[in-house]
């Protein structure tokens, strides 16, 4: 069931990601078309294209972390026996939920530090640019869980799209 969950969350991880970069894309069109056609360079775009791929990036590490698809040190790993690489890989994921765990934190403290100030460009408060961190980290941390609890029963975590 857990794996289940993880599953739909990466999936609704990389669909959330997949959108809002195609709104990154609209937004850097639409200022380039209001510079250059328009001659009326609107504000808002770039700002907000920047917060989109706050949102892009973040949700993209955390589906790699559920895929597998993190900086590891697999060349060193697959040469050490099998009882010493299971440990390695459980303090791989143990290490990388604990950074989802920093994530949080510090994505929790500057948001609430930020949160009464308000974005020049947009009618948003500042405070939203730590809300993917935070999200990313709960996620980093579930799917590391995952990973943990897989390793220990001898299996593999199957990718989302499988």
């Amino acid at each position: 069931m857990y794996t289940k969950i993880c599953s739909y969350l990466s999936k609704l991880s990389l669909i959330i990601a997949i959108i809002f970069l195609q709104l990154v894309i609209l937004c850097v069109i639409w200022q380039v078309f209001g510079r250059y056609v328009l001659n009326n360079t609107p504000t808002w775009a770039e700002t907000l294209a920047m917060l989109l791929v706050l949102f892009v990036t973040a949700f993209g590490v955390a589906v790699g972390v559920r895929e597998s698809s993190h900086v590891g040190l697999e060349s060193f790993l697959i040469l050490l026996p099998e009882r010493i690489r299971i440990k390695f890989e459980l303090l791989v994921y143990f290490l990388v939920g604990v950074f989802g765990a920093f994530m949080v934190y510090g994505g929790w403290r500057w948001a609430s530090v930020k949160w009464n100030i308000k974005k020049p460009m947009l009618p948003i408060t500042d405070g939203i640019d730590y809300i993917p961190l935070i999200i990313s980290g709960i996620l980093i941390i579930l799917f590391s869980i995952e990973h943990i609890i897989a390793n220990l029963k001898g299996q593999i975590v199957k990718s989302s799209w499988n």
